[in-house]
């Protein structure tokens, strides 16, 4: 390699001044090499111009600090240092490119979750002075709901609360209620919030057109108005300005549109505000005074200087002066406040922060990749820093230098990382909205950047800080030495240390990824009581101001049912109120004979109301007695649990029951016994259920339940076709399968799982590619000896065993290390998991074993080179 002429370099060091030596000599001799590979003499003589230049006009040191010479002020030098690394990077873009890229990739990755954490975590909501924004709930007797915290409100409960808290500015009941919008391009079925008075009040929220609905309006006969979404205004109206004052016809009945809220007030998490249309809730006085039937949802605003801890203070106490009051209803139920906020994230902050700790660690390994980079880099520029410190540059200023072009890479990639964050949201949009409260909230914004842009910073110091300081303690003599034999060979140690932190980190990533698989394995293929297969769903909503009897309503049901079972593919059919796995109603249960008890001490089931051939459809095996039939008057089949939990060892066929909520006077029969069903969490144990099939009630009938023979969709359109044949103006909604059904429950662990997955295989190529380029340098520094071994008899198998052994100790290391780690991380992961341990060993040892052999194929290429290396060709060089 050329040098600059040596007297000139000399004249030049004694002649400029510290402040400018290192980078007047460090430019002109980049500039020389540069020129050098053109013409030599060309660039000698170019050289001795600029020599004879700087020693004629040397550039002139700071008059009014010269004391500041000697200590290289940060910011006085950050400018050059910025323009020095730009030209070194710009000379080695192949290096400047593969740093770019590893950084992009883990600070993108970063971006991309933080984004998401920033939105349903951080973020407030739209609202004025969101954070005194609370949920009311009841609290249930834990010995008749085990397991549940909160429960919906019954009416007559919340009338006493408002007008007894007095910690509160305001509070509002809602709850939902689906209509039939007709006239148009035809029926379709919408699902209004009718809200209380004040609810509007409450969030302090104003239309963007037209009005709020006035007290007045909360009542029977004056409530056929309603406030219309921005969405709905835009889709219905075409966002016609004068659409206060207009009708829609909801159930056959006029409604005057009062008002538009704007589209800031639709926050898809919270089924209040993601509804199209609001609706006064109009109880009559006798729905206001149900105290033990809850189906009903409260939001409240807490006064300014009140916090949510005293707020459940006051109603904790308001509870049990009601449980006095009224024991045959109240008694054991309490009430709680929780913030509105924390009830939207719900167990998703667990699962988000899993992923942040995640991708964290792909960012770690990805610094640790970089590392390995700039160490390499930094290594070939032993004899350009060794010439820099001989010079007067001191270890500050060489390690500034080195840092500063770690950050310069750092920095170039957080903004293709950015960019890349940005995509892939875009990219990702509909499934985050399937996945997570608030998603449609995710994006780019002030506090992302200054994310984006402190993880590029942070980056670029752990990346590059390890190399920067190696590179300063180098050795003069031996670095200046041409021809050194063991250049190549040094830092290996570091190295070495960096593999074994990347390997570790990916075994965690690994770890967790696995788990989180299992999991979703375990949860897929958990018996949940029905066979999935091959089973339609369609949901329709009978409206009951044209089926406002009991006969007319089932018998809707009844002929539907009998029509879809003639189809061609159809093996049977039946319809529920709320299917499996989606929850429902959750009522006491009284057997004849036996007393009422207090709500505390009462048993409950869930309730579900079936026609005949429900069972059959789903599967659902039948453990003794019968299934209900056409004739049957107000009988019942109850769930292996259920029998277990009523009569114990007894026999309950024939025994008779009550539902106290639904009637205290009509007894149903049971007839028959059956599996138990997953009626909610598919990770919870089955609940005792019973299913009703009664023709005095028969009232929230909803879903129409078919089993093929053929696929599923292929039907759909004939079954929806022969509902709408039977009532024009019936809209047939939410046709999809079972199994659908089922994978919309694991949207929150698939997501999860998708996600470690994709960052666990990141983390595992740049483990992968790590072990390969620390081989190949080791070989490369090694060649010598590696050649004499040969020379001296050494064979192919033994060349290729020495740097296997060499490539997998770090390996090993960093795979017990990772071990540790696991398990140690394994108390946050278990809270997300189920039916497998955040410790599985099973996943432990095969993710260990996957590591090594993936970790012994990335060797099998140095060791391969290492092999073929000829002791002639090296000892020569040499």
């Amino acid at each position: 390699m050329l040098h600059p002429p040596d007297l000139a370099a000399r004249l030049l060091s004694r002649r400029l001044s510290p402040e400018w030596r290192d980078y007047v000599l460090g430019d002109l001799e980049e500039e020389f090499r540069a020129r050098a590979t053109r013409s030599a003499p060309a660039a000698r003589r170019w050289y001795w111009r600029q020599a004879l230049r700087c020693l004629a006009k040397p550039p002139r040191s700071s008059a009014s600090t010269p004391q500041t010479a000697a200590r290289d002020p940060f910011m006085r030098t950050l400018i050059p240092d910025l323009r020095y690394a730009v030209r070194v990077l710009f000379r080695a873009p192949s290096f400047a490119a593969a740093v770019i890229v590893v950084l992009a990739l883990g600070i993108g990755a970063n971006t991309a979750i933080f984004s998401i954490v920033n939105a349903v975590l951080l973020r407030p909501l739209p609202f004025e002075e969101p954070a005194r924004l609370v949920r009311l709930f009841h609290v249930p007797p834990q010995d008749t709901f085990p397991g549940m915290p909160t429960f919906s409100v019954s009416p007559a409960n919340f009338y006493d609360w408002q007008r007894s808290a007095r910690l509160f500015d305001g509070m509002a009941i809602y709850r939902f209620r689906p209509f039939v919008l007709s006239g148009g391009s035809g029926a379709q079925e919408v699902v209004s919030a009718a809200v209380g008075a004040g609810f509007f009040d409450v969030l302090q929220a104003r239309p963007a057109l037209g009005r709020t609905f006035r007290a007045d309006e909360d009542a029977p006969g004056r409530n056929r108005v309603v406030i219309v979404s921005d969405g709905f205004w835009k889709r219905q109206f075409g966002a016609a300005p004068d659409v206060v004052g207009r009708s829609l016809r909801l159930d056959g009945n006029a409604y005057t549109v009062v008002g538009v809220m704007p589209p800031t007030f639709s926050v898809e998490a919270w089924g209040a505000t993601a509804q199209d249309l609001w609706v006064p809730l109009a109880y009559t006085d006798k729905e206001r005074a149900v105290r033990e039937n809850h189906n009903a949802q409260v939001i409240a605003r807490l006064r300014s200087d009140v916090t949510a801890e005293q707020a459940r203070s006051e109603m904790e106490q308001i509870s049990k002066r009601l449980e006095a009051e009224y024991p045959a209803a109240n008694a054991g139920w309490g009430a709680t406040v929780v913030p509105l906020q924390e009830v939207l994230v719900g167990d998703v902050r667990t699962s988000l922060v899993v992923l942040l700790a995640a991708v964290g660690l792909v960012l770690l390994i990805a610094c640790a990749n970089v590392g390995n980079l700039l160490f390499t880099r930094a290594l070939t520029r032993r004899k350009e820093i060794a010439i820099r410190s001989a010079l007067g540059a001191g270890r500050a200023r060489v390690f500034q230098q080195l840092l500063v072009e770690s950050m310069l890479l750092a920095v170039a990639g957080g903004v293709l990382g950015l960019f890349l964050a940005r995509l892939t949201l875009e990219s990702s949009a509909k499934l985050l909205a399937a996945q997570l409260p608030r998603a449609e909230e995710v994006s780019i914004d002030t506090r992302v950047l200054l994310f984006a842009l402190t993880a590029s910073i942070i980056t670029g110091i752990l990346a590059g800080m390890m190399p920067a300081l190696r590179a300063g303690r180098a050795d003069l003599n031996e670095a200046l030495k041409e021809g050194g034999r063991n250049e190549a060979g040094l830092g290996v140690r570091t190295r070495r240390v960096l593999i074994v932190c990347e390997v570790a980190l990916s075994l965690v990533l690994l770890m967790a990824a696995g788990v989180m698989v299992r999991s979703l394995l375990a949860l897929r293929n958990v018996d949940a009581g029905f066979n999935p297969q091959n089973v339609l769903t369609l949901r329709v909503s009978p409206p009951e101001t044209r089926y406002d009897t009991p006969a007319k309503y089932l018998a809707f049901f009844q002929t539907a049912v009998s029509r879809i079972r003639a189809l061609p593919g159809v093996e049977a059919a039946g319809a529920i109120d709320d299917l499996p796995v989606l929850g429902g109603s959750q009522q006491p249960i009284v057997l004849e004979g036996r007393a009422e008890l207090l709500p505390r001490d009462q048993p409950t089931v869930a309730v579900r109301k079936i026609t005949p051939g429900y069972l059959r459809a789903m599967q659902i095996p039948i453990i003794r007695g019968r299934d209900v039939a056409d004739g049957d008057k107000e009988v019942m089949l109850v769930s292996r649990s259920a029998a277990r939990l009523l009569w114990g060892d007894g026999d309950p066929i024939g025994r008779r029951v009550t539902l106290p909520l639904e009637s205290r006077t009509e007894f149903r029969e049971v007839i028959g016994i059956v599996g138990d069903v997953k009626q909610g969490d598919l990770a919870e144990p089955a609940a005792p259920s019973v299913y009703e099939f009664t023709q005095s009630l028969p009232f929230g009938l909803s879903t129409v339940v078919i089993r093929t023979a053929v696929p599923p969709m292929s039907i759909a359109t004939q079954a929806a076709e022969t509902l709408r044949a039977m009532d024009p103006e019936q809209p047939v909604e939410d046709i999809r399968t079972m199994e659908a059904v089922l994978d919309e429950t694991l949207r929150s662990q698939r997501f999860s799982a998708l996600l470690l997955g994709l960052f666990a295989a990141v983390a595992l190529t740049l483990a992968s590619v790590g072990i390969y380029s620390v081989l190949s340098y080791i070989v490369r520094g090694r060649s010598r000896e590696i050649g004499i071994r040969t020379a001296l008899g050494a064979r192919a198998t033994d060349v290729v065993r020495l740097v296997i052994v060499e490539g997998m100790t770090p390996t090993l290391i960093g795979i017990g290390a990772g071990v540790v780690a696991s398990l140690a991380s394994g108390k946050l992961l278990q809270k997300v998991v189920y039916g497998v341990s955040a410790w599985d060993p099973l996943t432990l040892g095969g993710v260990a074993v996957g590591l090594t052999v993936v970790a012994l194929i990335a060797t099998l290429v140095p060791a391969y080179r290492a092999s073929r290396v000829d002791p002639l060709i090296v000892l020569r060089g040499d």
